[in-house]
């Protein structure tokens, strides 16, 4: 694969072991051997990072937070607070992970902040697109399940379960308590609605809206989704829509 030759002539640059002065470490956080932690990192208290962490720089990780071997922080991403990323983990630049979820209950006097007291799971090998988000619950956890891989600008709410080895394409958003199976691939600007269940190795093709369950091996495409076949014979009467019309209104002007 040309993957694979590529990767044997180019290697990402790897900053060699420091930890900058402008960094601001709280005392009580464990970091590794061999990290690197660049200029301007702010890391609070009773964070645990392991060892040949990269961290780039501005990068902000709240209490509570860990962070597995060998991961790589690039800049201005943050890291919200009892989030846990596993080993080899890439986060790219902008990405928040962590953060609050979206949680307002509507009461007579207004919209009642629900505090989300959760936290956010990363496992092993996950990487995360320069400005994706993927929010904590109020309780339990948003976990991202091993070797998934999310692409920029990507939306994660509060709750979801994301199985290993899937694959999410950009602008994707999907909604709180989605459930997604290994192996299943979203494209690009899919959405998904709240506490939707989606099989193992399903197949959303890019601008699909999911608003039901998608059974394992299933492809489904359009807004609102629908199985493979039946899209591309709906495509095919809708191409033909306006010679349908007018052989409509021709038949009405018989009736007259």
């Amino acid at each position: 694969m040309f993957a694979q030759v590529l990767a044997l002539f180019y290697q990402p640059w790897q900053p060699a072991p420091e930890i900058h002065p402008t960094a601001i470490i709280h005392p009580t956080a464990k970091i590794g051997i061999d990290v690197h932690i660049a200029a301007h990192v702010v890391i609070q208290p009773n964070v645990e990072i392991g060892d040949r962490v990269c961290i780039h720089p501005n990068v902000v990780i709240y209490p509570d937070v860990k962070i597995g071997d060998r991961t790589i922080l690039h800049a201005n991403c943050t890291i919200h607070e009892r989030t846990q990323i596993g080993k080899d983990c890439t986060i790219h630049s902008g990405a928040i992970i962590g953060a609050e979820g979206f949680g307002f209950v509507p009461t007579a006097t207004g919209w009642l902040k629900m505090q989300q007291s959760g936290c956010t799971i990363l496992e092993d090998n996950v990487e995360v697109g320069c400005n994706s988000a993927i929010d904590r619950p109020a309780v339990g956890e948003t976990r991202i399940g091993k070797s998934t891989v999310i692409d920029n600008l990507v939306q994660i709410g509060h709750g979801c379960k994301i199985g290993y080895g899937c694959a999410l394409a950009g602008q994707v958003g999907l909604a709180g308590g989605v459930e997604i199976g290994n192996r299943a691939i979203l494209g690009g600007q899919t959405g998904v609605a709240n506490e939707v269940k989606i099989g193992e190795g399903a197949i959303a093709a890019a601008k699909a809206g999911i608003l039901g369950n998608i059974e394992p091996g299933e492809v489904v495409c359009g807004s609102p989704s629908m199985p493979h076949k039946q899209y591309l014979k709906v495509s095919a009467i809708l191409r033909r829509l306006p010679e349908i019309y007018q052989t409509i209104k021709q038949l009405q002007k018989i009736r007259e």
